[in-house]
C-alpha cells in the first residue's frame, strides 16, 4: 500500500457530481449486501456533507455524514450523525481516515462551543466501533461503564431517528430486511483482532450484525473526553 498520494476532500452532497455518486455506490456496493444503488443514493441524501479520500484521484474511501439540532430535557443540543463508512481494504491500517476525521470534528468543535456537542453513529462492523476507544474515552456502549450518562441520550437520539426500529434495551437498530450488511468476506474478525476487547464488546452486544443489525452509540465531543492524539489533532 502506497500513501503518498492519498488526499482528503469534503464536499456538501448536493455538489456531488454523478461520476462521483457512481464511485461511491460501486465503492459501498463491493463491500456490502442487503443493500442496493437507489438506496445508498437515498440514504445520501439525507446527509449533510461527505469526507472522501482519494489515491490520485479515485475514491478509495469515504463516511458520510449530518450535522443537525435537537432538544434534550430541554436543552439545545449539537449532533454529529455518523452514515455509511467505507474503506477500500487494501488500505486499512493507513492512518490519514482517521486523523482527517479527528480534524473536522475539530473544527466543529471550535464552532458550536459553548453547547452540547455529541458524536452519533451507527456501526455495522466492529472495525468502524474500534475509532470509538481510539479518539476518546467515554462512550457509550462500554464494555466496562454498564450504567452511563450517555445511555439516556443515545434512547432519546435513536428513538428520534429511528423509532420502533430502535430496541432500547438490546441498543440495537434493527429492521425486518437488512439495510445493509458486511460482505462475508469482510464481516469477521481475524485472529489478532479478536485480541482487541472492543472487537470481542461488539461481537457479544451485536451478534446480529451478519445479518444488517446496527449497533446504535454515542459519545460527547469535549476536550476533557479526548485521547491525547486525538486532542493534537482536534485542538490543533
Amino acid at each position: 500500500m502506497k500513501t503518498s498520494k492519498l488526499s482528503v476532500t469534503f464536499s456538501t452532497i448536493e455538489t456531488l457530481s454523478a461520476r462521483e455518486q457512481a464511485s461511491l455506490v460501486t465503492l459501498y456496493l463491493r463491500y456490502y449486501d442487503g443493500s442496493s444503488r437507489a438506496r445508498f443514493l437515498n440514504d445520501l441524501k439525507s446527509k449533510n456533507e461527505i469526507m472522501m479520500m482519494l489515491d490520485d484521484g479515485k475514491i478509495i474511501g469515504f463516511t458520510t455524514y449530518e450535522l443537525y439540532d435537537s432538544v434534550y430535557r430541554g436543552e439545545p443540543i449539537k449532533v454529529l450523525y455518523s452514515g455509511d463508512t467505507v474503506v477500500d481494504h487494501r488500505y486499512w491500517g493507513q492512518q490519514k481516515f482517521g486523523f482527517e476525521w479527528a480534524r473536522r470534528i475539530g473544527r466543529y468543535c471550535r464552532e458550536f462551543e459553548g453547547r452540547p456537542f455529541y458524536w452519533f453513529l451507527i456501526v455495522k462492523g466492529h472495525r468502524t466501533y474500534r475509532y470509538l476507544p481510539a479518539f476518546v474515552y467515554n462512550f457509550y456502549p462500554h464494555w466496562t461503564r454498564k450504567e452511563n450518562a450517555l445511555r439516556d441520550v443515545l434512547i432519546h437520539l435513536a428513538s428520534e431517528k429511528f423509532g420502533t426500529h430502535y430496541d432500547q434495551e438490546l441498543g440495537i437498530i434493527r429492521y425486518d430486511h437488512s439495510h445493509g450488511h458486511l460482505k462475508d468476506a469482510y464481516a469477521y474478525p481475524t485472529e489478532r483482532e479478536m485480541r482487541h476487547e472492543a472487537v470481542a464488546y461488539f461481537l457479544k452486544k451485536n451478534p446480529g450484525y451478519l445479518h444488517g443489525d446496527e449497533l446504535a452509540c454515542l459519545c460527547r465531543i469535549e476536550a476533557s473526553n479526548f485521547k491525547p492524539l486525538t486532542k493534537r489533532l482536534i485542538l490543533g
